[in-house]
């Protein structure tokens, strides 16, 4: 059977039992095993099925999407994974924090933090040319950021599969607030601390994300209007981390400083529902 016959035999029971099983995991705040049994562990097209099935019960249940975020932007974690491309997940408003806020550690499921670039869309990247010039002119600011990682899968056991069809492992994220234009700093040579509890926990620079931040947002510009849902104005972009992520607990708190784009912290509380 070829791959395609296989998709058309068997990807729509499959899809939705995998959206089920990672929709399950994150109702119930315990991981489930992987979706590689169900999607395979470098299907594309099924992972992304499963990511967009997700995101369709999301918006239908009130939650509003404001964004994207690029992940495996590493080269180290890419072969890790055994890929040679990033990912991209749905951001959506729930997702949100603002600088110095505190999150209950339940709200993300097995957390871990990175720290990388965010970027602001001015405008829609959906038609035409999508080049470096094209996205740097869309670009209205970028701030220092956080993205709390998180996996509904359990022990993080994943592939490239398993991450594409979990919304790229997404959990939440937080914005510094300094905003700076692409006249006042330049991305790929944003060099990145992030310390836990005052502790130097993860280094890193601009170039270490696809080799340039705005390269990331390149691929993502295009990787998104082929999928169908390009780009648009207004819209938040984590564009990939500077540096390894790090596991996070309640009680820790979480700051990094970015060259040109200042600093921005988190703190994680006690889960929200530990007293019942």
């Amino acid at each position: 059977m070829t791959e395609s016959s296989r998709l058309a035999a068997t990807s729509e029971s499959d899809i939705a039992a995998a959206a089920e099983r990672l929709a399950g995991a994150s109702a119930s705040g315990v991981p489930c095993p992987p979706v590689r049994d169900l999607i395979g562990r470098a299907d594309l097209a099924a992972a992304y099925a499963v990511q967009a099935a997700l995101t369709e019960r999301r918006l239908a249940s009130g939650a509003r999407a404001v964004g994207r975020k690029i992940g495996l932007t590493s080269e180290a974690v890419q072969r890790q994974l055994g890929v040679d491309q990033p990912d991209l997940g749905v951001l959506f408003a729930d997702m949100a924090y603002a600088d110095g806020d505190t999150i209950p550690i339940d709200r993300v499921l097995q957390p871990r933090a990175e720290a990388e670039i965010a970027f602001v869309l001015r405008a829609d990247l959906a038609d035409g040319p999508l080049d470096t010039a094209r996205v740097r002119d869309a670009i209205e600011y970028g701030v220092a950021a956080l993205e709390i990682c998180g996996s509904r899968i359990a022990g993080w056991d994943i592939t490239f599969g398993d991450t594409v069809a979990d919304n790229a492992s997404s959990g939440a994220y937080v914005l510094g607030a300094e905003r700076r234009t692409l006249d006042e700093f330049e991305p790929i040579d944003v060099a990145m601390s992030m310390r836990v509890n005052g502790e130097e926990a993860s280094t890193g620079t601009g170039a270490a994300c696809l080799g340039d931040p705005i390269a990331a947002v390149v691929w993502l510009a295009g990787t998104a209007r082929d999928l169908g849902e390009p780009l648009r104005a207004g819209q938040v972009i984590l564009s990939g981390a500077l540096g390894p992520m790090r596991p996070v607990a309640a009680g820790d708190t979480v700051t990094a400083t970015l060259s040109g784009l200042g600093t921005v912290s988190v703190r994680f509380s006690e889960a929200a529902g530990a007293a019942s």
